[in-house]
């Protein structure tokens, strides 16, 4: 399977008065920061086989941004991407064809984790993922058994690419 990991775009402060964090929506910057960023995705990534997401809205609306971007894929929430551990995050990967590609929009630091696990990484030594920021990874068979780090990039190239 090659697993897209994607960080939802800027979103408004946790700070923010009268707004659980669950409900934080994507600031103007941020959604229009990512609409170039999710161009460049489309470009290094073909349209993905299954797109799945948090079902925070910060990441449910990334990924709809995204899911146009690859021309209306539709994102499918799961829990999973809000929080789940790696061995739930896994159960669901796991479902999906080695053939497949697999794009997931979730939130620090739970993709920081599922990559890190995938690379075989200590917690400690995790790769940071920024904002709208992406990585892909090619995983030869199970999440468990690990994968190939092939791209780690920040949202600024992506939206080079997508310019």
């Amino acid at each position: 399977m090659r697993l897209l990991i994607i960080r939802h775009a800027i979103a408004v402060a946790r700070e923010t008065p009268g707004i659980p964090d669950t409900d934080r929506p994507l600031t103007e910057e941020g959604e229009a920061k990512f609409r170039e960023a999710a161009r460049g995705l489309a470009r290094l990534v073909d349209s993905p086989d299954a797109l799945l997401t948090s079902p925070w809205l910060r990441a449910a609306q990334t990924a709809r941004i995204a899911g146009e971007a690859w021309g209306k894929i539709q994102p499918m929430e799961t829990e999973v991407l809000a929080g789940g551990s790696f061995e739930e995050q896994a159960a669901v990967l796991d479902g999906y064809p080695e053939s497949a590609t697999v794009a997931v929009v979730g939130h620090e630091p739970y993709v920081s984790a599922l990559l890190a696990r995938l690379l075989g990484s200590k917690q400690e030594d995790r790769l940071t993922f920024k904002k709208g920021g992406a990585a892909l990874v090619e995983v030869p068979g199970r999440l468990a058994d690990g994968g190939q780090l092939l791209w780690f990039l920040p949202p600024k190239v992506l939206r080079k690419l997508g310019g």
